[in-house]
């Protein structure tokens, strides 16, 4: 019998894969492709002229209130629509899919964003929730999301004051998330027997479990909800490759009622204009995994080591040395910066909480505040020039807010003193580690101001490397190693293992999950 060919999107034509990424760590497992901090029409197009198959746009609206994201989302995406065309009729690129990159643990604004994105890029023929994300442990199967093989609701993360949920199977999240307007009857399920039977005839063996994918995902019609199972790469990479033929096949995306599971319809939301018969277009709300499948990449081009290589030195040819920032608070994060704190060669500085809260709540912020931020930096210096890694982390645990106004309020103020600090130090330093989602966008956006990253490549699975790139990067940023470390990523020690590889003393043996 004659094998299934492989070829991905990648070998069918000029695809431009656009990930709406609502965290500054959702990149975590692609390497060679810009990320960008600003999405103006010179920035969106120098992106869109990129080789690479994969364009991030950093919009991080897990940080924002709702109305705020949407307001975001919307700009962004009147921004981008007509310079999507534009790419298209020059030939930069002749498809595009949009990817509404989200945490693998369910967190984040949903669903909003999909919402936002179909209102103004779509029609869509399906969007589909895949938010597997496997180096991490996260899988799905039967429809039920699992954190290490526990269903995800009964972890820390779905106890989120901002993003809490109540249940694992996928169909019954999309009601509750909601509120009932999509039934769980509604959403459809790509299950493990459907992407195992596809990824055997792929393979070659008898059977034709990935045309019927084909075919499946050719009759979607109206936009509905899909579920896709998760559980190894081979899964992954079949669905991959039966949205790449899916998409090939000329269609009205737009056509038909969505089902609402009883019996009677619902209409789809209100679209923009529907396109001349074309590629079939599909969303995607994801994880990190999914995206590695769809722009099937070729192996990163470094190692971890060549990775860690990539740390600044100074004119004297010695390594310049490194700053770790630890804002995440949930358990894992407090782990790993205890580990990392036990290291001898690492100098603590504690941003206490509590202090920032009260001078941000009494009447003189402006003065008071960088009053600590002079004392705090001073503190930093001091570990460096005793020769040691400083860590600057904010006191742990999570101090009660009256409002999520003002939680978010005081998230801000803490990850803009740690961006600000980072700054000072940055012109001498080899590396710098940013732990958190929050952290990591104020440090790259406003501390450094930046406006393009280029994804060098992962140092741990999950664990970004990426370096200032595009016109305009300072001279005393260049070339700087900036790590993005995901809250919620690895084990107790993966810290410890991610900052031993920068400093040369570590080997690159994965710390993901057990």
């Amino acid at each position: 019998m004659a094998e299934t060919p492989k070829a991905g999107p990648l070998k069918a034509g000029l695809l431009k894969i656009v990930v709406f990424d609502d965290d500054p760590t959702g990149s975590q497992t692609v390497h060679s492709c810009p990320l960008l901090l600003r999405w103006d029409a010179a920035s969106l197009r120098q992106g869109l002229a990129d080789p690479s198959p994969l364009l991030f746009l950093l919009v991080n609206t897990r940080d924002l209130a709702p109305e705020q994201a949407r307001s975001r989302l919307t700009s962004l995406c009147r921004t981008l629509q007509p310079l999507l065309a534009e790419a298209v009729a020059a030939g930069t690129i002749d498809r595009w899919l949009v990817v509404s990159r989200g945490d693998s643990t369910l967190r984040g604004h949903f669903p909003l964003e999909s919402e936002v994105i179909e209102a103004e890029l779509g029609p869509f023929a399906a969007s589909f929730l895949v938010p597997a994300f496997l180096p991490g442990g996260r899988t799905t199967a039967a429809g039920v999301h699992l954190l290490h093989g526990e269903p995800v609701h009964r972890s820390a993360f779905a106890q989120d004051r901002l993003f809490g949920y109540g249940t694992s199977f996928l169909p019954a999240w999309v009601a509750e998330k909601t509120a009932g307007a999509i039934p769980a009857e509604a959403v459809q399920r790509i299950d493990r027997s459907d992407l195992e039977a596809a990824v055997a005839e792929r393979e070659g063996f008898d059977g034709k479990g990935f045309q019927a994918l084909v075919g499946r995902l050719a009759d979607l019609r109206g936009n509905p909800w899909v579920v896709v199972d998760g559980e190894r790469p081979a899964q992954l990479a079949a669905f991959a490759a039966a949205v790449a033929a899916a998409v090939d096949q000329a269609s009205d995306p737009a056509a038909g009622p969505v089902s609402k599971g009883d019996g009677t319809t619902a209409s789809a939301p209100t679209p923009a204009p529907a396109p001349a018969p074309g590629p079939r277009r599909f969303l995607f709300q994801s994880a990190a995994s999914l995206i590695t499948a769809l722009a099937e990449l070729p192996p990163q081009p470094r190692d971890a080591a060549g990775l860690a290589a990539l740390r600044r030195c100074g004119p004297d040819g010695q390594p310049l040395p490194g700053l770790v920032l630890v804002g995440s608070h949930v358990p894992l994060a407090d782990a790993q910066l205890a580990a990392l704190l036990a290291e001898p060669a690492c100098g603590g500085v504690e941003l206490e909480v509590a202090k920032v809260a009260r001078v941000l709540a009494g009447p003189l912020p402006d003065r008071l505040l960088p009053s600590l931020e002079s004392a705090w930096l001073e503190r930093l210096q001091a570990v460096l020039a005793r020769g040691q890694t400083p860590v600057l982390f904010t006191s742990r645990g999570e101090l009660a807010c009256s409002s999520p106004a003002e939680r978010r309020a005081l998230g801000e103020a803490l990850a803009g003193l740690m961006a600000r600090l980072a700054a000072r130090l940055a012109p001498q330093l080899g590396y710098l580690i940013s732990k958190g989602g929050i952290t990591s966008q104020t440090l790259l956006a406003d501390g450094l101001e930046l406006a393009m990253l280029r994804l060098e490549g992962q140092l741990l699975p999950g664990l970004s490397l990426l370096r200032p790139a595009g016109a305009g990067v300072p001279g005393a940023l260049a070339g700087l190693p900036l790590i993005t470390f995901p809250g919620n990523l690895g084990d107790g020690q993966t810290l410890l293992e991610s900052w031993r590889l920068m400093e040369g003393r570590g080997s690159a043996a994965s710390s993901i999950g057990p």
